[in-house]
């Protein structure tokens, strides 16, 4: 079985793998929120493999927190849509158990934060059994929900894991940023034979976003490891993941009208992290910001500064800019909230700077 999956996952084309580190696909047919793209992407799954299950909180009756599981326990029945306690270190290690024996468990936390109770199971039960075991136990299992800021949940409910789960061996640590990037990525993290942290943002669930033709086959899934142009250019190289991506495009659009040609890199996989998309463009650009939400330091634009240091530094002609979160617990008062998160204008003066423009 394990075998057959790990073919089936190998086996997206050629093709798409190559359009997918160059350029969005454009053959857009509907609209479509992240929510049900996601919901669609579970429910096809369970139905072509009878051993995905899912497990979490309210994730059954109540239909999820964010209603991504609208209508599964329904369809699917309470052996596949398992209700569970609020305890997170509990029904983690089931699923990890699960996935030892060969199911393939999807494990909603109803906000990444609360994966911190479980993160024994998901770095060493999880991430180092394949390693340990010499590659004889697989850990066919996604951990799913919410990452990131929201809106006025504080502290401990607005915290982004990219950058832990992305600096741990053995783990597949995912940013869906699209409807199109949530569905391919969640099909092909649930068929992958290896743990993956799929990291999804509140804020976009009831977004919508053009779906191609391609992405509403129930055979399509998109190549973990590999990062998207969603906007080409030529003067510099803008790269962000989940929420931020928007952020990017919209200071995309500014500087295009002061005559700013800004690349921006959809990053879809924080580890592996797609190394040779990204110092290819800063190789064209010879510029880049790196953007996201969390924290800036041994974050995700850390890694890819050292990156394009080791592998392009003779490339550039400007310093690198950094855009990240403020390095604070997050305030829970709106006005200091926004202060504290990245915005577009942050964007917008950080590329300008990086082009010897004045700000």
């Amino acid at each position: 079985m394990l075998g057959i999956v790990r073919q089936r996952v190998s086996s997206v084309p050629t093709l798409q793998r190559m359009l997918y580190a160059s350029k969005s696909f454009s053959s857009a047919a509907k609209e479509m929120t992240v929510r049900d793209a996601l919901n669609s992407a579970l429910d096809e799954e369970m139905s072509a493999d009878p051993k995905v299950f899912l497990m979490g909180e309210e994730v059954g009756d109540y239909q999820g927190a964010y209603k991504i599981t609208k209508g599964l326990l329904e369809k699917y029945g309470p052996q596949r849509v398992l209700d569970t306690p609020i305890t997170e270190a509990g029904f983690a290690g089931i699923g990890v158990g699960a996935a030892y024996y060969g199911l393939r468990p999807v494990v909603e936390f109803m906000t990444f934060n609360f994966s911190m109770q479980a993160i024994d199971h998901i770095i060493n039960s999880a991430a180092k059994s394949n390693y340990m075991s010499a590659g004889q136990i697989s850990v066919p299992i996604v951990f799913r929900g919410p990452n990131g800021a929201a809106a006025g949940v504080g502290a401990q409910h607005s915290q982004c894991y990219a950058a832990w789960y992305g600096s741990c061996p053995g783990l597949k640590v995912l940013t869906p940023y699209s409807s199109e990037d949530a569905r391919g990525l969640l099909k092909a993290a649930i068929r992958d034979p290896d743990p993956v942290v799929f990291l999804e943002n509140e804020l976009l669930y009831g977004e919508s976003f053009p779906v191609s033709a391609e992405a509403l086959n129930s055979d399509f899934c998109l190549p973990i490891g590999k990062a998207k142009i969603e906007r080409e250019g030529k003067d510099l190289t803008i790269t962000a993941y989940s929420k931020m991506v928007g952020h990017a495009l919209k200071a995309a659009e500014v500087l295009a009208k002061e005559g700013i040609s800004a690349e921006v890199i959809n990053l879809l996989s924080i580890r592996p992290l797609d190394r040779a998309a990204i110092n290819a463009s800063v190789r064209k650009t010879n510029r880049l910001v790196t953007v996201e939400e969390a924290f800036s330091q041994n974050g995700v634009g850390a890694e890819i500064c050292a990156s394009v240091v080791e592998e392009s530094f003779e490339y550039l002609d400007a310093p690198v800019e950094r855009i990240a979160g403020a390095d604070v617990p997050m305030p829970y008062a709106a006005n200091l909230e926004r202060m504290a998160v990245p915005q577009v204008d942050d964007i917008v003066r950080a590329a300008k700077r990086t082009c010897f423009r004045s700000v």
